[in-house]
């Protein structure tokens, strides 16, 4: 009998085009994607570890970051359980909107663990 890999409620926060879904994208392929097409709304997808203790799934909320799709966050952010918030390194804009997307899950999440993540760097 195995036992099943603990699974974690993970959101995935940033302006658009900072690479939140081309990071998800690439470790379950391996492959880098190239052409930008913003998320809609959310997409959930399962990415697996491996880890000293066994085998560990995050459920990955990959949240789209325009404006446009604001009103609906809070919704994916109920029960999350940890979170990273991504910016761009090459657009100064995308990392001044960090207080906000913090502002708004710990609105939401309360107290959990955030990990910050600086992408596009050559």
């Amino acid at each position: 009998m195995t036992d099943q890999a603990p699974e974690f409620k993970l959101i995935l926060v940033g302006d658009g085009g900072v690479g939140k879904t081309t990071l998800v994208k690439r470790h379950l392929t391996g492959e880098f994607e190239k052409k930008y097409i913003p998320t809609l709304g959310v997409e959930v997808r399962p990415l697996r570890f491996s880890t000293n203790f066994g085998p560990i799934v995050f459920n990955v909320w990959d949240t789209a970051g325009q404006e446009k799709f604001g009103g609906l966050r809070d919704g994916y952010y109920i029960k999350g359980q940890c979170a990273i918030m991504m910016f761009d390194v090459t657009s100064r804009i995308t990392y001044r909107n960090i207080p906000n997307w913090h502002r708004d899950i710990v609105r939401v999440c309360e107290n959990i663990p955030i990990v910050l993540v600086g992408n596009k760097v050559k």
